[in-house]
């Protein structure tokens, strides 16, 4: 399993927010680019970039960040926040961007998001599918987590199967931001019920026994944020799991 580590974007600015609520918001004194060079320099293979005001708003917000970012020599980006129509896929796949991340777009088009993941190929995009757990199924919330829907992660998850469906990025929302560990019990049902999708696990990751804990479970990737920003996690422990 590889760690992913996360950087959020507003305003320019790496932030966090607990439970996904924009009025929760911590600045962190740090340029991202800075930020991004950092991991790298530790073993980073991978950064994951939400542009939150994307995901907020509809539109990618914080461009010019994420392409800097994206200059880091053997760095690859994931980015999400905002994808939501095929210029923009293409504007940031064009602009060196390695992978797209969809969200929002995913449950409000998904024949359309289907034909992204056939065009550009399935490694290119990956799904983001954000979950409140409350009783009974894990259900889908969009546009930045401020909308809940009707629709269960399992019917979502579904209807991006015949496209080959590669990989996919879960967020359990009521632990985001809040360092309360990952929800285990809902990864081990994603693993059980698509055994083939490479889950990447977010959300209330604290350190490294809860990386360990999702290795032993089968997760392809943890995404992190505030554990690295507030060094819950040292440089060599870092080394260890972003160069896998």
């Amino acid at each position: 399993m590889r760690l992913i580590p996360s950087i959020d974007l507003r305003g320019g600015q790496c932030v966090r927010l607990l439970y996904g609520d924009f009025s929760r918001e911590t600045v962190y004194d740090v340029e991202p680019q800075a930020l991004a060079a950092r991991y790298r320099m530790l073993g980073a293979r991978w950064l994951h970039v939400v542009d939150l005001d994307g995901a907020r708003d509809g539109a990618v917000a914080n461009r010019d960040a994420i392409i800097e970012m994206a200059k880091i020599p053997k760095l690859s980006l994931q980015v999400g926040g905002g994808v939501r129509n095929l210029a923009t896929v293409d504007e940031l796949l064009s602009a060196g961007i390695a992978r797209v991340v969809v969200g929002s777009a995913a449950i409000e088009k998904p024949v359309e998001v289907s034909t992204w993941m056939r065009f550009f190929g399935k490694a290119r995009v990956c799904l983001a599918l954000d979950v409140r757990v409350d009783a009974g199924d894990p259900m889908v919330q969009t546009r930045g987590w401020t909308q809940a829907t009707e629709i269960t992660l399992w019917r979502a998850v579904e209807q991006f199967l015949p496209s080959g469906l590669q990989h996919l990025l879960c967020t359990d929302v009521g632990r985001d931001g809040a360092l309360a560990g990952p929800n285990t019990d809902l990864y081990q049902q994603c693993l059980s019920r698509y055994p083939k999708i490479k889950w990447q696990a977010s959300g209330g990751i604290r350190d490294v026994t809860d990386l360990e804990l999702l290795n032993g479970m089968g997760m392809a990737a943890a995404i992190s944020g505030r554990a690295l920003l507030e060094g819950h996690m040292g440089d060599v422990e870092l080394r260890k799991w972003m160069r896998v």
